[in-house]
């Protein structure tokens, strides 16, 4: 029976709907069948609704993987129990601020594991509001970056990782060699791991979490460690790399499968609203935004200048900086953009505080920076986009691209007892702990 909805018309499903009480002022014309949704969905000239979807959690074989770091049921609960362990922030800017935080502290699930404030704060950040709003640097040491933290959602899905694409050997970064560094994003690329084992492996040292003595400590103190360790990384010592491939594998399994979209593509058409479906072709057809957000994360590994605003004056962070190219300059990785709408920060500088604010930012093509000429990218211009079309636009990024059921991805506990996603004294107070 589900199938058969592909072929509706229009025009019948609206003598349907007025058929059984449906209000006769409706137009037919505003009604989507599945079958134009279906025709509009293309990645590369291909008509498969299943270049976009994402896989379920638990295939491994249809998530994409470093061949060096295969996924497994063990690592993925080893990794993602490190990934929410605050007791693994060991390196710290002062004693206080040891095992306060940990990885979901910047990148957690009721943010779509982005962070739910425009700055991201690690360690010397103390509490933590409803959803990461309140969290407070204590001074100016604290890890703030100075761009918006990227989300892990779909990652599986991107070779570099980092707004600059910095993170990562392979892919894009294939040949940069030269603008490898000894510091920042690029630090274990020299390990040869794509951008989610690189990222993984560089923010201990970045974040001020891996300390070897502490590392030990943890991973051997508690038996839960030390089982999952011995079984997925037998006869080796704890390290920053190992402890990375870990948080890596779990990492590419936080997929948002769940989401009204992904139901759609798998047949359940019901899972989409009208104004989702006018969207859905707003966003495949007339706004070309599949351009650059395509694939199963609706995301690529392209690199744009869009004018976007920093977070703060000239933010380092872009393409160029990473490969010291001033044509680079001001180029950002494009993001996906499932669950954007559970954190009010959106862009690279987070200066967006809603999706429909971005939605007329491209509408109107106007670039809120001056850069020098010729660099913002010619795909960005007016969209000539109806007020209505913009609305149905948004309404397919709010609601048809978020699951909501990221919690599922959160441990009820993790073995130290530590508070999830941050453990200093004033969030465990806000987080009931």
């Amino acid at each position: 029976m589900a199938n058969s909805k592909r072929l509706i018309g229009p025009l019948f499903l609206f003598a349907v709907l007025a058929g059984c009480g449906g209000s006769s002022s409706m137009e037919p014309e505003s009604l989507v069948s599945d079958q134009e949704l279906s025709d509009v969905i293309t990645l590369e000239g291909q008509r498969r609704l299943s270049n976009f979807i994402l896989p379920e959690s638990d295939d491994y074989s249809s998530i994409p993987q470093d061949s060096r770091n295969p996924l497994s049921d063990v690592k993925v609960e080893l990794g993602q129990l490190l990934f929410h362990e605050p007791a693994l922030s060991a390196n710290t800017m002062s004693p206080e601020t040891v095992g306060t935080y940990s990885c979901a502290t910047c990148h957690h699930s009721g943010a779509g594991f982005q962070a739910g404030a425009r700055r991201s704060i690690g360690d010397g950040g103390i509490g933590w509001g409803q959803n990461g709003e309140g969290r407070l640097a204590l001074n100016s040491d604290a890890d703030a970056p100075g761009l918006k933290s990227p989300a892990v959602l779909n990652a599986a899905f991107q070779r570099v990782m980092l707004w600059s694409g910095g993170a990562g050997a392979n892919g894009p970064n294939a040949g940069t060699e030269e603008s490898w560094r000894d510091f920042g994003g690029a630090a274990a690329n020299h390990y040869g791991y794509d951008g989610l084992e690189s990222q993984a492996i560089v923010a201990q040292t970045t974040h001020r979490m891996y300390e070897p003595a502490s590392a030990q400590q943890l991973i051997y103190g508690y038996p839960e460690y030390r089982t999952l360790w011995d079984a997925v990384f037998p006869g080796v010592s704890v390290t920053d790399e190992y402890i990375g491939l870990a948080i890596a594998a779990y990492e590419r399994t936080v997929l948002a499968n769940r989401a009204p979209f992904q139901r759609w593509l798998k047949g359940e058409y019901s899972a989409l609203s009208e104004a989702q479906k006018r969207g859905a072709l707003v966003f495949f057809g007339k706004a070309s935004c599949a351009s650059c957000h395509t694939g199963p994360a609706l995301s690529s590994m392209g690199f744009y200048a869009l004018g976007m605003p920093d977070m703060d004056q000239d933010a380092a962070g872009s393409r160029g900086d990473f490969l010291d190219e001033d044509d680079s300059r001001f180029k950002f990785k494009v993001p996906q953009l499932y669950n954007l709408v559970d954190s009010p920060f959106l862009g690279h500088g987070g200066a967006f505080s809603s999706i429909s604010e971005v939605a007329d930012y491209y509408n109107t093509g106007i670039s809120s920076m001056t850069l020098p000429a010729g660099r913002v990218t010619d795909r960005f211009h007016p969209l000539e986009l109806t007020s209505e079309e913009v609305a149905d636009l948004v309404e397919f990024l709010t609601g048809a691209l978020r699951d909501p059921d990221l919690d599922r991805y959160t441990p009820g506990s993790v073995p130290s007892g530590g508070c999830i996603p941050a453990n200093d004294p004033k969030a465990r107070i806000d987080l009931g702990c």
